[in-house]
């Protein structure tokens, strides 16, 4: 019984070993039925997709993918360029949200986005109310994004959903071993200039992150964490969420009852 149970473990463990090297084994229905529900999927929507989504190894260079891609590129080029002379701060925010509108997955009310800015698909990400998002933003969406509400992200804040392989003849192959695991940030989150979120973190609500901290693991709400890899230094009072009635009313332009 005692061999038994050893090699189970030692099972379990050769199991854990080889999602952290190379994703997960299986697609996973929940996350594939959530990326469904997000704008733009349908045109990028295959099998290598759904894998991607749910953590497996992928080929980035099927048609697919590629073509999503390219389109895109050029969304963010328009974006980042897009500075009329004769516009005004409400002109430009207002086409600024649409170009938004028509790169991300989903993007809520308020949300301000500086250029320039980079990221890989832009469909799989979703952004929440009252988002700030400042210069040299970089998002690698190989998985799926998820940013809560009154999150502000500082200059040159990088969110990798994106990994590869660390077995080399992995990487040599011709999709170089990638996958990708989701990134989750809270509500009321704050995540200071040139820190690294790295794939399949979960940021709890309410929390912030030091200037130039890698984060490598989960952080639970209400906390400042800091440092390489990054690590809880404070606990912070926690604080309920807007209640939905209240959130509503500011959505609807009533921004004092904040």
């Amino acid at each position: 019984m005692a061999d038994i149970t050893i090699f189970m473990q030692e099972a379990k463990n050769m199991v854990d070993f080889l999602i952290a090297e190379e994703g997960a084994l299986v697609k996973a229905p929940a996350l594939i039925e959530r990326a469904r529900t997000l704008a733009h999927t349908d045109a990028i929507w295959c099998d290598d997709y759904e894998r991607m989504i749910s953590g497996m190894l992928y080929n980035p260079y099927v048609t697919e993918l590629a073509d999503t891609r390219h389109r895109c590129r050029q969304l963010v080029k328009l974006y980042n360029d897009y500075f009329p002379d004769d516009s005004t701060k409400e002109s430009l925010s207002k086409d600024r949200q649409g170009i938004m509108q028509d790169i991300f997955g989903s993007v809520g009310k308020f949300a301000t986005l500086e250029p320039p800015f980079r990221v890989d698909y832009g469909c799989n990400i979703s952004i929440g109310h009252f988002f700030y998002g400042n210069f040299n933003l970089t998002i690698l969406d190989g998985a799926l994004v998820t940013i809560g509400n009154c999150v502000w992200l500082g200059p040159s804040v990088t969110i990798a959903a994106t990994t590869h392989s660390t077995n080399v003849n992995a990487r040599r192959r011709p999709i170089g071993g990638t996958w990708g695991k989701g990134v989750t940030i809270g509500n009321d989150v704050w995540i200071g200039a040139n820190a690294v979120i790295m794939h399949g973190v979960t940021i709890g609500n309410g929390v912030i992150i030091g200037a130039n901290s890698v984060v490598t693991k989960d952080i639970p709400s209400f906390c400042i964490a800091l440092g390489s890899p990054a690590r809880v230094v404070k606990q912070l009072d926690a604080v309920p969420d807007v209640p939905a009635a209240k959130m509503q009313a500011i959505l609807s332009g009533n921004i004092a009852k904040l």
